[in-house]
């Protein structure tokens, strides 16, 4: 196709847009691959990361890109390596399962069934949790992977009594996080007012593991994205527009941020916010003077 016929194409596609009619996947594609390169979009408020609140800076990126877009904002983060545990929880939920909730001195909060490996009773549970909390409160991370990894006394009798929990919880530690915000937003849109496909993709956004490795193979190429209905590899997003941007630390690929909306939506000025706030995301932790994330 050359360039006139294109450009005749993109102009219909846009009318056809501003009608209120939906085009075809392919066609939307055309129209946001014409783009120019986005701008700095001043609706995108600037914010600082600093230190321990690093995990609490990602969590208002996240609830901003939603807020300013009226979409699902997410935003991909690795783990923190110099946050500090203020307090372990352990909650029984039966005899062969519990849940850890893991608070930071920022007041981040991140919860995850554990298995018991043997069976435990309540009260053990809950000792366990306060004998934890005592042990590692007060620690960055890195201090309690080091410490469980390589355990200054390898008989001691907490490390041996509960090695499989403590195993469970450097897993949570060493995972990645994200961050969902404004799932609810998705309601304010006539294409997920079919309960079904709004049923289904609301539980995409609870099933954050599976979400999270869509979000980090994104990541594995640089820069802003554009997935469209079809593109996208879920089943139940295929009426979305996923909208991603990494973004860096020291020159590197740290994480991805990014909304979901409907496929009829503001595309220049959604792609300005998205790449705007990965831009800032990245100047926040240029500002940071420490190491932040642990290697993946």
């Amino acid at each position: 196709m050359d360039a006139r016929h294109r450009d005749v194409l993109i102009a219909l596609i846009r009318e056809y847009i501003d009608a209120g009619r939906v085009p075809t996947d392919k066609a939307y594609r055309l129209y946001v691959d014409s783009f120019p390169k986005p701008s700095t979009n001043p609706r995108v408020a600037d914010a600082r990361a600093r230190g321990s609140g690093i995990d609490s800076y990602m969590e208002r990126t996240s609830n901003h890109l939603s807020a300013v877009t009226k979409m699902t904002g997410l935003l991909l983060a690795p783990p923190l390596k110099r946050t500090t545990i203020a307090r372990v929880e352990l909650v029984p939920l039966e005899e062969h399962r519990a849940l850890a909730v893991l608070v930071t001195d920022s007041g981040w909060v991140t919860a995850r069934p554990l298995t018991l490996e043997p069976p435990l009773p309540a009260d053990e549970v809950r000792k366990l949790g306060r004998e934890l909390t005592r042990r590692f409160g007060g620690r960055t991370v890195t201090q309690i992977i080091e410490m469980e990894t390589t355990p200054a006394d390898p008989l001691d009798e907490l490390h041996t009594r509960a090695r499989s929990i403590t195993e469970q919880i450097v897993a949570m530690l060493r995972g990645r996080t994200l961050y969902v915000s404004g799932a609810i937003n998705m309601l304010d849109h006539p294409e997920f007012w079919d309960i079904e496909t709004t049923r289904g993709l609301l539980r995409t956004f609870e099933q954050k593991e599976r979400l999270a490795d869509l979000m980090a193979t994104l990541a594995e190429d640089e820069g802003m994205r554009v997935t469209i209905g079809e593109e996208n590899p879920f089943a139940e997003m295929r009426e979305c527009t996923l909208i991603t941007s990494t973004y860096l630390y020291r020159d590197q690929v740290l994480g991805i941020l990014g909304v979901v909306g409907p496929r009829r939506l503001p595309y220049p000025e959604v792609i300005s916010v998205v790449t705007e706030t990965a831009r800032q995301v990245t100047d926040a932790l240029t500002r940071v003077r420490q190491d932040l994330y642990l290697p993946s």
